[in-house]
């Protein structure tokens, strides 16, 4: 069954709330819970669910995704395609709950997996980091501490390079032989980049994730980089990618960023054609979001699907992480 023979269909959209263990801070911003706005497609006998937790620093909130939603909801039940949605939707958490709904209710109607609809291999359990929020470094320490000890290690960094320095330190001090990445969510500019880097070379730092400010690309033009940069803010969809070339080397794809499974699987190709290595990550959404993202970590090199590891409650049956893997049942979603 293929996206265009989608007629006859219903849209419920609905808005969920999931809180947080505790708050969750990165540069710039404290997170006490999760708002998603839920998409069910129904064709009276079949129904594919998706959600969107949007994208905070550009004001895709709550309310946004529900009114672009709303907007298009007369499109899509007079007969819109999964391929019209491309162009109905920006990019955005909207369009990625619309999206993932369906190709779920495809999965649903043809009696076949997503993952063969969308020409890939079966799916396989995968090593996902762990990410230890912006603390104290004693706090952080303790945290590394606490988290399966298997498990890559995702650090959140705020931008003050003394601060972030200890930070590195003690976590690196407290989990000597992991895999350890830092995601500075904007933090720094190319004066304090100079600073920071020595200090993640000499810690064995993974990789360094979205250094600089959305729209300072230009800055690391001329920057040596002796770990790999990561593009998160700086790589929205498909129409930023090509632009990453000689100031990035991975791009991590979300798909509350990209508009939805679609274009995700659309970045992940276009990148390995040119050159650049493929991250998938979340915008802490619930099971139900890791389940598309899942799909497309099938094709990443660096895996960070652990956003219902942050929530007070997630959906059952949800995915589960042990030995440092994140295993995805095939009903959560997309099993056909």
């Amino acid at each position: 069954m293929t996206a265009d023979v989608m007629t006859g269909l219903t849209l419920d959209l609905r808005v969920e709330r999931f809180p947080y263990h505790q708050p969750f801070r990165i540069a710039g911003h404290v997170f006490t819970e999760t708002a998603l706005l839920v998409a069910t497609l129904s064709d009276g006998r079949h129904e594919g669910r998706g959600e969107g937790a949007g994208v905070y620093y550009l004001g895709d909130d709550i309310d946004h995704m529900l009114a672009e939603a709303t907007r298009v909801r007369p499109a899509i039940e007079g007969g819109a395609t999964r391929a019209d949605l491309q162009h109905l939707l920006p990019p955005g958490g909207a369009r990625n709950a619309i999206d993932c709904a369906f190709w779920d209710l495809e999965a649903r109607r043809a009696g076949k997996p997503v993952w063969e609809l969308a020409g890939l291999d079966p799916p396989r359990a995968l090593r996902s980091t762990l990410t230890l929020g912006a603390d104290s470094p004693e706090a952080m320490a303790a945290a590394a501490l606490a988290i399966d000890p298997h498990a890559p290690v995702k650090v959140k960094l705020t931008g003050e390079v003394d601060l972030d320095a200890a930070r590195i330190a003690a976590i690196r001090a407290a989990r000597p032989h992991a895999w350890i990445g830092v995601d500075a969510n904007q933090g720094y500019d190319r004066a304090t980049l100079g600073d920071l880097l020595p200090l993640l070379v000499a810690h064995r730092i993974a990789q360094l994730e979205q250094p600089l400010r959305r729209g300072r690309e230009p800055d690391l033009d001329g920057v040596k980089r002796p770990l790999p940069f990561v593009a998160d803010e700086s790589a929205l969809s498909l129409a930023d990618t090509a632009s990453l070339v000689g100031r990035f080397d991975v791009v991590n794809i979300k798909l509350d960023k990209c508009g939805g499974l679609t274009e995700g699987l659309a970045i992940a190709r276009q990148a390995r054609r040119l050159g650049l290595d493929v991250m998938v990550g979340n915008m802490m959404g619930t099971s139900l979001s890791m389940a598309p993202s899942y799909l497309v970590g099938q094709l990443c090199d660096i895996v960070d699907l652990d956003g219902p590891t942050f929530l007070a409650r997630d959906r059952e049956p949800g995915v589960t992480y042990r030995d440092g893997m994140i295993h995805c049942p095939p009903s959560l979603w997309g099993s056909g």
